[in-house]
């Protein structure tokens, strides 16, 4: 009888260290996690970008699209050869959740023409940092290193504001008369106004400068370079990138005459490359 009795007195006794334990195990651990200043709360993590998978880039351009950025793959006699050029050839990644791509290279008897599409998915491995804050910084890294120029004055606009600076002050306090208000040149006769022919040349030159572009996912620019090729004609490389959400897509369009001295179309590839972004935009929409 005195064994039972102690039993359960052991029980009793054992149960309350315990209780006593645990309790003061998990006011510890409350005193560990929390951080000087913020009462024993965490702090929430950052949302996750909008997109968790990449499409696939070889079958992200239409062949209506790949007809109008390469001229050439029409030009393929050969149906095998021809549809081999269309599927294109996917670039070495490591990672096809993060980064994948499809490159496209075709020459015609004009040209030869280098499609390149790369689609990178941006992850922030920072939970105070959100993916899409992560692709931002990144995004801004591409634009730096594009090093775009200023946006660039019309010649109307450069000639208004020469004379401007050039016009003579206007009657002094005294009410003595100004000198004539136009502008001359140094040898004293009018300067001629730019031509309307020239004006247009110059805005078309401007609108088609590297540049940021609007109205393409979050964020776009557009860069144009041109480059001798040695001794063969110059080649020129359209570079449209864009970042909708935590997805960064980078189109490089290539373009090398077979004739020297011919220079790709600049307004043409712009207009190409363009359009391509656009689809490819309005696809992850």
């Amino acid at each position: 009888m005195q064994r039972k009795a102690y039993v359960p007195g052991v029980a009793a006794l054992l149960a309350a260290l315990l209780a006593g334990c645990t309790s003061g195990s998990g006011g510890d651990d409350t005193a560990e996690d929390a951080k000087p200043g913020d009462s024993g709360t965490t702090t929430a993590a950052a949302q996750p970008g909008r997109y968790l998978t990449l499409p696939e880039p070889c079958v992200a351009v239409g062949q209506g699209t790949l007809d109008s950025l390469l001229p050439g793959i029409r030009q393929i006699t050969d149906e095998d050869q021809r549809e081999e050029a269309y599927e294109g050839e996917s670039t070495l990644t490591y990672n096809t959740d993060r980064k994948v791509g499809c490159r496209w290279k075709v020459e015609s008897t004009d040209a030869a023409d280098h499609l390149l599409v790369d689609f990178e998915r941006v992850v922030s491995y920072d939970n105070s940092v959100s993916d899409d804050s992560e692709a931002t910084d990144l995004f801004a890294t591409k634009v730096v290193a594009a090093d775009l120029p200023e946006p660039a004055a019309t010649e109307s606009a450069t000639a208004t504001e020469s004379a401007s600076e050039s016009a003579p002050p206007s009657a002094s306090a005294s009410g003595s008369p100004s000198s004539s208000s136009s502008s001359t040149t140094p040898t004293g006769t009018a300067s001629p106004s730019a031509s309307p022919d020239a004006e247009a040349d110059a805005e078309s030159a401007a609108a088609l400068q590297p540049r940021l572009l609007d109205g393409l996912g979050d964020e776009a620019f557009l860069d144009d370079e041109l480059t001798p090729a040695g001794s063969t004609a110059q080649q020129r490389t359209v570079t449209v990138a864009f970042r909708t959400s935590n997805v960064i897509v980078t189109i490089e369009y290539v373009e090398q005459p077979t004739t020297l001295g011919t220079v790709p179309d600049s307004k043409e590839m712009q207009d190409r490359a363009q359009k391509l972004a656009s689809q490819l935009a309005g696809a992850f929409d």
